[in-house]
């Protein structure tokens, strides 16, 4: 398989209307696709982000159930937050394993990128496996608007969620998860 292609920047011909979030950036734009096609599309600009698959010395998975209120439900997903300006994807990662799990990591392996929604949105999300984790003694605060319930599971159960569709997941975190099994094989 080849690697990932290059990019291949459109032209932006005239931003029509933008309005910023918290985190993220709503554009409509006129382009000029590569292949010389006029069009305006919507975009949503975004940071990036991280995401670490965190597991425990006895192979069991820290996985979060989190309340996402674009969906109106709970979740399950593993630990990933926005970078902050000029932060790196591996640091992001470390404070938000922290934050949202009260665990940290030692060793940390790369699984790549994922561009979960690239129709309409720019986000590059940098995947991580953490291993070599242990609890925090002081256990954080987190982020008010977060409501999270922190869960250990065994492979066995995470890939029976992933498989019966009776838990809902992320794609982010099903991406990862299958690449983590990659680097985990035997």
């Amino acid at each position: 398989m080849s690697p990932l292609s290059q990019q291949e920047p459109s032209k932006i011909l005239e931003n029509i209307q933008a309005l910023d979030s918290k985190k993220i950036r709503f554009e409509i734009n006129r382009f000029e696709l590569p292949i010389g096609v006029e069009g305006t599309f919507g975009v949503i600009k975004h940071p990036g982000a991280a995401l670490a698959v965190p597991i425990k010395e006895n192979g069991n998975v820290i996985v979060l159930r989190q309340y996402r209120f674009a969906i109106s439900r709970r979740i399950l997903e593993f630990p990933a937050g926005t970078l902050e300006p000029n932060e790196a994807p591996l640091k992001t990662i470390q404070r938000e394993l922290q934050e949202e799990s009260g665990y940290k990591a030692s060793k940390w392996d790369s699984l790549g990128v994922v561009m979960p929604c690239p129709g309409y949105s720019d986000e590059i999300i940098h995947l991580y496996l953490a291993r070599e984790i242990e609890p925090l003694l002081k256990q954080p605060s987190g982020d008010e608007d977060e409501d999270i319930e922190v869960l250990e599971m065994t492979t066995s159960e995470l890939e029976d969620c992933i498989a019966s569709g009776n838990e809902a997941l992320d794609g982010k975190s099903v991406t990862a998860w299958h690449r983590a099994c990659q680097v985990l094989k035997p």
